[in-house]
């Protein structure tokens, strides 16, 4: 499995992934960079992501929606705050409404990912979500974000393989 470590730090309000992969940074950095690719891990397998906009730059957004097994759909939006190709992005993660605008009464997170060389050439990718509260932390943890980020990026693996 990709991921190697996921931790909550609720005195920092934060949720962290460990995943390493057996391909070099710059690819690995290509599974954010090129939205067809971003969709095919992005969201747990189950409810995979679409994304409508798609603009890996500062200030740049991003909208998807993912749709799950039953017809269901769940939209998001990232306001990218950082991006330092091919080793980091930053940016504000929230929940969308059904017009794909940003729903202001759903907490909205900052991720950081960092992507960093192993010794053995491979790439490890750090996911760090910061919450504005513990309240926000527990709720979408409460939601299955552990168990659906772990899923989403034990697609990557394949994803990396088919090149």
């Amino acid at each position: 499995m990709t991921v190697r470590d996921h931790a909550i730090d609720r005195d920092a309000l934060t949720l962290t992934f460990v995943a390493e992969f057996s391909a070099p940074v710059e690819r690995v950095w290509q599974v954010w960079a090129d939205p067809r690719q971003l969709e095919r891990w992005w969201g747990p397998p189950e409810w995979p992501a679409s994304f409508s906009r798609h603009e890996l730059e500062p200030g740049g957004e991003m909208r998807y929606v993912m749709t799950g097994p039953d017809g269901e759909t769940s939209a998001g939006w990232w306001r990218m705050t950082q991006v330092e190709a091919p080793h980091r992005l930053a940016f504000d993660d929230g929940f969308a409404g059904a017009d794909g605008e940003p729903a202001p009464e759903m907490p909205v997170m900052v991720i950081e990912v960092n992507l960093g060389d192993t010794a053995d050439g491979g790439t490890r990718m750090t996911v760090t979500t910061t919450f504005p509260s513990l309240e926000a932390l527990d709720e979408l943890a409460g939601m299955g974000m552990v168990e659906g980020m772990s899923s989403a990026m034990a697609q990557i693996d394949a994803l990396l393989a088919a090149g």
